[in-house]
């Protein structure tokens, strides 16, 4: 596919994608979500890949929305989303749960970890909120803006904010749409952490390496998987599931090699 709105780059065991339309502030339109999930496919399916970071370009992360296509909805009466092309899907056949844009974030089979700054504003914030880990630079500001554009939450904000900062502070995210700057995100444990701007992307891929390098494969995928999951899940059929896959990947390379680096006392390498 050719990218007119999106980048990527490979940095040793990360896949960076990247929003790339700096001119217009990353906003959204159906030819990025088109790409995105391009990108997103490739990089899970990619075996040189353990472990996914999206950012953006230019001085914004994604301000939600491009203007052009938000008239465009007014116009026609409804919502279109405008998407280019024949769309890939990666993430969905998990679980039916995933199966819908961006929630499909959590039937990928690698962790994924944005890395944001500038700004994340109405969908570029739900894309932020779906990832796994959430680092952000100095100064960034957040806002689910609908409610000044008279919509509802989008994109399974109202799913997730209460769950990750609580039914309070996310009534007052998503009721007032005021912005929320970084180091309240991070107290909320919205964010892992806030660096300096100009540090961000190198801190966030040496986070991402560092767990590519020294956690099993495997284990990334399931245990990541066993936390999306079990917000859909009972307590007893959360063991059930943690004590089957503990028998399943017992007999894995994965287990033996882990097993071996312990005894050897020396960095496995998994493959």
């Amino acid at each position: 596919m050719e990218l007119k709105t999106t980048s990527f780059e490979q940095h040793e065991a990360v896949g960076l994608i990247k929003l790339d339309r700096p001119d217009r502030q990353n906003a959204w339109t159906g030819r990025m979500d088109t790409e995105y999930r391009w990108l997103l496919n490739r990089a899970d399916n990619d075996s040189d890949v353990r472990v996914i970071v999206l950012a953006g370009s230019g001085e914004r992360f994604c301000v939600g929305g491009d203007s052009t296509a938000l008239q465009g909805h007014v116009e026609r009466g409804g919502y279109e989303r405008g998407l280019a092309d024949e769309q890939a899907h990666p993430g969905y056949g998990v679980s039916p749960y995933f199966d819908q844009p961006f929630a499909s974030h959590f039937g990928l089979s690698k962790p994924i970890i944005a890395a944001v700054h500038g700004a994340a504003a109405g969908i570029g914030l739900s894309l932020v909120a779906m990832c796994d880990l959430r680092f952000a630079a100095t100064g960034t500001k957040f806002t689910t803006a609908h409610g000044k554009l008279g919509l509802p939450a989008e994109y399974g904000l109202s799913w997730l904010l209460p769950r990750v900062l609580g039914v309070t502070r996310a009534m007052d995210v998503l009721l007032s749409s005021r912005v929320f700057l970084a180091d309240e995100a991070l107290r909320w444990g919205f964010l892992n952490d806030v660096v300096p701007a100009e540090d961000l992307l190198e801190h966030v891929i040496a986070y991402a390496n560092q767990l590519a390098q020294t956690v099993a494969p495997s284990s990334l995928r399931e245990t990541r998987r066993q936390v999306w999951l079990d917000m859909h899940r009972d307590i007893g059929t959360s063991v059930a599931e943690s004590m089957r896959l503990l028998n399943e990947m017992m007999g894995s390379s994965d287990y033996s090699e882990g097993v071996a680096a312990l005894i050897e006392k020396r960095p496995p390498e998994f493959g």
